[in-house]
């Protein structure tokens, strides 16, 4: 009688196959879950500094603009005031 004892403690403690596979589903999803949070983390914060960047760029090639601009400008003024 001892043996069957062993085994009805077995039964109620070991959560068994179908119990293991919830938990193993329900971890891997977490983990899962949180990898997906991680990555779109990164790519909003990396979207943020390439638009960042790309407004520092088109400030730049305007402020290129102007000063190429004024420089013509300039130039054709001095071409005007040396045919006077």
């Amino acid at each position: 009688m001892p043996s069957m004892q062993v085994i009805i403690e077995c039964e109620t403690t070991d959560p068994g196959p179908p119990m293991r596979m919830i938990i193993m589903a329900t971890a891997l999803a977490a983990l899962c879950a949180c990898g997906a949070a991680d990555t779109a983390t990164t790519a909003a914060t990396g979207a943020a500094i390439k638009k960042g960047e790309l407004e520092e760029g088109k400030k730049t090639m305007e402020r290129a603009r102007d000063g190429v601009n004024q420089a013509l400008d300039q130039g054709q003024q001095r071409n005007k005031d040396a045919e006077k």
